[in-house]
């Protein structure tokens, strides 16, 4: 791994030696609670993407990742209170609960976090499958984030199983500000969404997004898959200012914050 921007001096490890995550927990910290803004919490996004613009191959994202991107993707967990993905991407990907790893034990510890993030299901439906360990094992309860007019049968169900359901929403869905600021309300103020693309082109389009870490992959798939982001459009396209860029086998990982 090497850092292109900003440029570190002296440069660190320049004989190409591996990071260690204790620096790479510090090139992604989350900032201080002061940045939050009135929503209290701090929403970033981990995607990644191949040169020609594809989020998955084959509706997965694994194959156009590799072992340094997840290492990052093990770190951004590591320093997240809670993970937000959308149910069809815990599908897809076969979510399972995010595991506390002994490496981050003590800085969690320090941080006043749990010894693992929660994991957020974002669904209207609540159609899912509650006998998985994401339900029936998680190191901390899973929270379901839902709208107003989810069906009650499923919402007990749910609980039930042990699971959290929180309203974030006056209709179906979810209002996204609402969201964030009931996640907030719970003490999860280090907020990392996985997506999947039409979770985060929500988050886009309703402006409480506050950060982006953009793996660009070395690889190419043509075909017709998603983008990063779907869903609805912005009026006027967002601008993120660029935080910091890093390299390793050709694999870039950009962090972009909001101005």
């Amino acid at each position: 791994m090497r850092r292109l921007f900003p440029v570190p001096d002296p440069p660190a490890h320049p004989d190409g030696k591996e990071w260690s995550l204790a620096e790479l927990a510090a090139a992604y910290a989350y900032p201080a609670p002061a940045e939050y803004g009135e929503r209290g919490a701090w929403l970033r996004a981990n995607m990644v993407s191949t040169l020609d613009g594809a989020a998955q191959h084959d509706g997965r994202s694994q194959p156009i990742s590799g072992a340094s991107d997840m290492r990052v993707f093990g770190t951004l967990r590591a320093l997240a209170d809670v993970v937000i993905a959308g149910a069809e991407t815990v599908r897809r990907e076969g979510y399972r609960p995010a595991r506390a790893r002994p490496e981050f034990a003590e800085a969690r510890r320090a941080a006043g976090q749990a010894p693992a993030p929660a994991i957020a299901v974002v669904s209207a439906s609540l159609d899912l499958d509650l006998d998985l360990p994401l339900f029936t094992s998680p190191p901390v309860p899973t929270l379901i984030l839902t709208g107003a007019a989810a069906d009650p049968a499923r919402v007990a169900a749910a609980e039930r199983a042990g699971a959290r359901v929180v309203t974030a929403g006056d209709g179906a869905g979810i209002d996204p500000d609402r969201a964030v600021r009931a996640l907030a309300a719970l003490g999860h103020t280090r907020l990392l969404t996985e997506g999947g693309p039409r979770l985060l082109g929500h988050f886009v389009a309703a402006g409480v997004l506050d950060e982006l870490c953009l793996t660009v992959s070395p690889t190419l798939t043509a075909g017709d898959a998603q983008r990063i982001a779907g869903g609805p459009g912005v009026d006027v396209p967002r601008r993120l200012a660029l935080a910091s860029l890093l390299e390793e086998e050709g694999f870039l990982f950009s962090r972009y914050r909001r101005a």
